[in-house]
């Protein structure tokens, strides 16, 4: 049976001196969506999405917090690698140094029970859909550009055959033309596969482009959600207002001032 929903129900974490970090979240994901979770640095999204993996960082305490698969309730645990795959902001730290593409390849194929030419065959086909040569398998991540790595996580995420797939500001490190490849690509497996995307990113214009629902984040709360199109059009939330009128005023026409001359007088 096809998974059409995760979700996250009242989360709530603090510090271990009982400091609040995050306080009663929910969040769902649909498949062949891509939910953009937005809000200002500090403002608890990279947590969240920890705790939906069962990755609370250490000196964080966790209280609820449920995660459900359509209506089953599940372990966060019990989800990695199977239904629910992540692609990191920074993610030459995500790979083994002293593994090739090919090994990581074969490592997440191994969870699946696929080897030999089962494997390779698969490989070959994910390093297609995701515009990669097959010679990066026998690289390693020093060897690879920050969007070829991106692009071989996601490829990695593909064969784990998860329907769901974290990105966590899997842009920050890229520059415009990376940026717009890695979202056309992540764009076009959530169309074509079906894949439930969670989003996070403190960038406007990349939730304008790729989203199609928003939830807003500010100080460990979801304080707005709603469709994108709801959020540009009126934002409900003083957060959500601030994001958009940032967003805004980087593409309004500057001012420019006409400089004054003297007139001259002809004699």
């Amino acid at each position: 049976m096809t998974v059409r929903t995760l979700k996250l129900k009242d989360l709530s974490l603090t510090a271990r001196d009982g400091i609040p970090l995050v306080r009663g979240v929910d969040l769902t994901v649909t498949a062949g969506r891509v939910t953009a979770l937005v809000g200002a640095s500090g403002s608890g999204k990279s947590l969240t999405c920890l705790a939906l993996q069962g990755m609370v960082p250490s000196g964080v305490v966790r209280h609820g917090g449920r995660v459900l698969l359509d209506s089953h309730c599940v372990e966060a645990t019990a989800l990695r690698g199977r239904q629910l795959a992540t692609v990191m902001q920074a993610p030459r730290s995500a790979f083994n140094p002293l593994l090739t593409m090919a090994d990581h390849a074969r490592e997440t194929l191994a969870v699946r029970g696929i080897k030999a030419g089962e494997a390779q065959a698969q490989i070959d086909a994910v390093l297609v859909e995701v515009g990669l040569s097959r010679d990066v398998l026998t690289r390693y991540a020093f060897q690879l550009s920050g969007g070829m790595l991106q692009r071989m996580m996601i490829a990695l995420a593909l064969l784990s055959e998860a329907p769901f797939l974290i990105a966590d500001e899997p842009t920050t490190d890229l520059d415009l033309v990376l940026q717009s490849r890695i979202l056309a690509l992540i764009e076009h497996l959530t169309h074509e596969r079906g894949l439930g995307v969670l989003f996070v990113t403190h960038d406007m214009g990349v939730v304008a482009r790729i989203a199609d629902d928003v939830a807003v984040m500010h100080a460990g709360q979801i304080v707005e959600r709603g469709t994108v199109h709801a959020l540009f059009d009126a934002p409900q939330s003083v957060p959500g207002q601030a994001l958009v009128a940032a967003h805004l005023s980087l593409y309004e026409e500057p001012t420019v001032d006409t400089p004054h001359y003297a007139s001259e007088s002809c004699v």
